[in-house]
């Protein structure tokens, strides 16, 4: 897959506001577990903790659920975090080699621009350039709006997911081949999906279920200037970037 641009970041980050109303956002990352048979002689690595062999596909989806980056291949035994810093595209993050846009003022506020960031769940770590929700209970209304909506906004990577496993139906089941000719078949798939996507585009009944799993959350500590970027958009989403849905979950 060709790395976006600076532009086609930019065209990715206004998509993904209209559809989502989170700003400078350039897509969403998750890891799920491709189930697989357990190869000869490699011990415990492709055991995960939820008790089967598996690889992991590490992915950045834009909002037209298309897969901007994959990474295929890491041990099921691996958590998210360590499998994104470990892979391609999460060193080029975080060396500062993916042509990220320069920071930009938010939608009807005119100054402290921000920068765009990626968005993940729990398992990932928190840096300048990637949110994740704020951890823990009784938080505050302010940061329960924000959690609810980067959920909100991170559930594409989800329907990517469904998607690819209801479209590609031999993710439903363990591929049993070696992890190598794994690593290919499930490439493929992605490259596939990709194909479709902008062929037919876009049906929500195929993104309702999905039957890749989760991978697992390790803990992961946080960095001040992500921090600082984090609590600039908790406040701008109870405020200028405020939408009336986001205090039905309350």
């Amino acid at each position: 897959m060709p790395q976006p641009t600076n532009e086609k970041w930019i065209e990715i980050s206004k998509q993904y506001y209209l559809k989502t109303n989170f700003p400078n956002c350039l897509g969403a990352i998750d890891g799920k577990h491709i189930r697989c048979k357990n190869p000869n002689n490699s011990g415990s690595n492709f055991y995960n903790y939820k008790k089967f062999f598996s690889i992991i596909l590490m992915a950045v989806v834009d909002s037209n659920l298309c897969f901007t980056a994959i990474d295929v291949g890491a041990y099921g035994k691996e958590g998210d975090s360590s499998v994104f810093k470990n892979c391609p595209f999460g060193k080029k993050l975080y060396s500062n080699q993916l042509n990220i846009p320069v920071p930009v003022c938010l939608p009807n506020v005119n100054d402290n621009p921000q920068p765009f960031v990626f968005i993940g769940d729990e398992a990932f770590a928190l840096h300048i350039n990637l949110l994740r929700p704020y951890p823990g209970r009784g938080l505050t209304l302010t940061r329960k709006v924000f959690n609810y909506r980067l959920s909100r906004a991170r559930r594409m990577v989800e329907c990517a997911f469904g998607v690819l496993a209801n479209k590609w139906r031999i993710l439903h089941t363990p591929i049993q081949v070696e992890p190598d000719f794994t690593d290919i078949i499930v490439k493929s798939c992605c490259m596939l999906h990709n194909f479709v996507r902008v062929r037919d585009g876009y049906n929500n009944e195929d993104a309702e279920t999905h039957s890749l799993d989760d991978v697992e959350a390790h803990a992961t500590g946080s960095r001040s200037q992500g921090i600082a970027v984090r609590d600039y958009f908790a406040n701008y989403f109870m405020g200028p970037g405020a939408v009336p849905f986001q205090y039905n979950n309350m």
